[in-house]
This record gives C-alpha cells, sequence and structure tokens, in this order.
C-alpha cells in the first residue's frame, strides 16, 4: 500500500511538472514565432506565474530526495534549485523594469529545457523501464544546458546589479556601529558563490551520468 501511495504521488508530483513546463515552452515558442522579438520583452508576464509555482514546486524534490522516495544526489540538485529560485525571485519577480530584458526570456528557456528531458524520463521511470535514448538525453543534454544556465544566471545578475543600486536596497547589522550592506555588493558575492556551486554541480552531474550509463550498461549485457 505505501509502495502504491509512493508511485502516485511521485507520478502525480512529475506529471504536474511535466505538464507545466510543456506549457510554459509551447507558449514562448507560439508567441516568439507569432510575435518576433516583441514577443521577448512579455515572456516574464505571460509565463511568470507558471514558471514561478513550477519552481516552487521543484523544493519538493529535495524532500523526495533526502527521504529515498527518488533516487539521485542531493547537493548538485539543492545547489540548481536555490540558485534558480533565488534569481527567480529575488532579481525578477523584486524589480518589475528588469523582466522586460531580453536576458529573461533566454533565462527561462534554459531551465525549461532541462525539464522536458527530466520529467518524461522520471514518468517512464515509475511504470516501465525508459529506452537508451532517452536516459542518454536526459543525463548528457542537461550537462552543457546547466552550464549556459549558470553562465546567463551570471550575466542575469550582473545586468541587476545597477537596479538594486538605484532602488537603495540595503541590510543594516546589529553592531556597535551601524553597519549597512547594499544588495548589489550582495549579489556581487553571490555571483561567486554561483561560480563555486556551479562547478561542484557540474562535477556531480558528470559522475550521475557515468554511474547512470554504466548501470544502463550492464543492465542490458545481463539480457
Amino acid at each position: 500500500m505505501r509502495c502504491c501511495l509512493r508511485v502516485a504521488y511521485l507520478f502525480l508530483y512529475n506529471l504536474v511538472q511535466f505538464c507545466g513546463n510543456t506549457w510554459i515552452f509551447a507558449n514562448m515558442t507560439a508567441r516568439l514565432f507569432s510575435f518576433g522579438a516583441d514577443a521577448v520583452a512579455d515572456t516574464f508576464y505571460f509565463v511568470g506565474v507558471v514558471m514561478s509555482v513550477c519552481q516552487l514546486l521543484s523544493l519538493l524534490e529535495l524532500y523526495h530526495i533526502a527521504d529515498s522516495l527518488e533516487g539521485g544526489m542531493l547537493l548538485p540538485r539543492f545547489v540548481q534549485i536555490v540558485e534558480r529560485n533565488l534569481l527567480l525571485f529575488v532579481v525578477f519577480v523584486g524589480q518589475e523594469e528588469f523582466q522586460r530584458k531580453p536576458i529573461v526570456c533566454v533565462q527561462f528557456y534554459l531551465w525549461n529545457i532541462p525539464q522536458l528531458l527530466r520529467y518524461p524520463y522520471r514518468l517512464l521511470s515509475l511504470i516501465s523501464t525508459p529506452s537508451g535514448n532517452l536516459l542518454w538525453a536526459r543525463y548528457t543534454l542537461c550537462i552543457p544546458v546547466y552550464i549556459l544556465s549558470v553562465i546567463s544566471e551570471g550575466v542575469s545578475i550582473w545586468q541587476a546589479i545597477p537596479y538594486f543600486d538605484y532602488s537603495m536596497y540595503a541590510v543594516q547589522l546589529d553592531a556597535p556601529v551601524p553597519v549597512f550592506i547594499r544588495s548589489s555588493y550582495v549579489l556581487i558575492g553571490y555571483l561567486l558563490l554561483l561560480a563555486v556551486g556551479s562547478i561542484v554541480t557540474v562535477k556531480f552531474m558528470v559522475e550521475e551520468r557515468k554511474h547512470q550509463l554504466d548501470d544502463w550498461n550492464r543492465k542490458q549485457k545481463k539480457k
């Protein structure tokens, strides 16, 4: 009974994520073909809410891995989810003027494409054995897309710094002498953390790819 509930829950979760991310991709692509460059500026307006819901739901995946509901490495998934949610809600949602930047459209595509490989693979894993081609695509193509995504995230944060300077966001620290830390300085520091975190994540992704493909090859040889 417990196993059936687990499979049903994971199937529903992955199906919701797949439908949401498919809708985002279809909406952005259809608007891009219909309106050309004019559609880029309105990307956040049309898909921002659904993207926000999908990214918030992805926090559940940390629980899935930690509680052994799903296999996977916790650290790289944690880094990916946290960096996406921070950028989405601090920069994109927090700065309305920034939402019309072309980099937002680029970033949404780079976040979206790996999910269109991840969730079909997980759905098939729950009901049958995924094909070797899907397995290869899931664990191979996601690596270069993630690297491009991190570069895009860095560009987004760098472009957002003047907006935070203009808004004069600052944090006061409790100290004998009041100390104010501007949000723009925090973003610059976050860029360094992003670089370190992405290097560690790519290392884990390469190791996970090797493990999954080796495991697939062993199963094929046994057949």
